[in-house]
């Protein structure tokens, strides 16, 4: 499915536009799963750790058994040129992916060697920042690390973290807690998250079962910086349910606040308020030192 009015993909060699047929029907990750991804954005003219999420692609293609054709600067290249098609205000959604078009003797395990590549461009909006966000707790739980690879941005995972948010959504809410194996607090559906309580912030302490998140650790690093104390540590519900605030990050939209968690209203708090105004200074204090 395609989300933006305007789609550049790169494959094999060239730019192609529009959301072009990149797999075919006996591509082994077709049918056997093997696609894997990483997200990063284009907004206000700047690319926010870009190389970061190319590393991390290559990382994720690894954990799957791929062997990536490409190096992180040359993905980042890539990006980058067809980035320029658009004008430079464009918020942009910028995925390179991976999957095995072979497999190896049993059919199930990807060929490395038949590894392929795409990148895809598509205009996408991130949300108003000050619009409601409500979130509640999920019935359903994260994989366990040795049961999935979790420590991949891998696409078959997206469908539990699709029953989730399905399921969240049918009962009024945007999006839910998800718990470990243990019945601590991983993440929600699509982001990680924070809560905050006397100005302290605290998030889950990545255990495997999540990803630790580009943006989620560049937010912890500038509040840290900016006098703010951060604590990773295992969280359970009843800490989120006595929160003063709660605060969502992500690539799609960088960071959000939780506006009513279940029945509980929040307001827009002066912590996440803070942690989104340093990530923007930040996101273009990048382009002008690359200037």
């Amino acid at each position: 499915m395609a989300f933006g009015t305007r789609i550049r993909t790169y494959f094999e060699g060239k730019w192609h536009e529009g959301n072009l047929p990149i797999m075919g029907a006996a591509d082994h990750g077709t049918w056997q799963g093997t696609l894997i991804f990483d997200g990063a954005r284009a907004f206000e003219g700047v690319t926010p750790d870009l190389g970061l999420h190319c590393e991390r692609a290559l990382r994720s293609a690894s954990v799957m058994g791929l062997e990536a054709p490409l190096s992180a600067p040359q993905i980042e290249a890539i990006a980058l040129e067809g980035l320029a098609a658009y004008a430079p205000d464009t918020p942009v959604y910028i995925r390179p992916m991976m999957w095995s078009r072979g497999a190896l003797s049993g059919m199930i395990a990807p060929d490395p060697a038949t590894t392929a590549f795409a990148l895809c461009l598509e205009d996408l909006p991130m949300a108003d920042p000050e619009a409601d966000l409500s979130l509640t707790v999920s019935p359903f739980l994260r994989p366990h690390p040795l049961a999935a690879m979790t420590e991949a941005k891998a696409g078959g995972l997206y469908a539990n973290n699709g029953r989730i948010l399905r399921e969240a959504q049918m009962r009024g809410f945007h999006n839910a807690l998800s718990m470990d194996f243990e019945g601590n607090v991983a993440e929600t559906a699509s982001t990680n998250v924070f809560a905050v309580k006397d100005g302290v912030v605290f998030t889950p302490v990545p255990n495997g079962t999540f990803l630790n998140g580009i943006t989620r650790q560049r937010i912890i690093a500038l509040l840290r910086a900016d006098g703010v104390e951060v604590h990773e540590a295992t969280m359970t519900v009843a800490e989120f349910e006595t929160a003063d605030e709660i605060f969502l990050t992500g690539n799609a939209n960088k960071l959000l606040p939780v506006t009513r968690f279940e029945e509980r209203a929040l307001g827009h708090g002066p912590v996440a308020r803070r942690a989104r105004a340093l990530y923007w200074d930040y996101a273009h204090a990048t382009r002008r030192a690359a200037e």
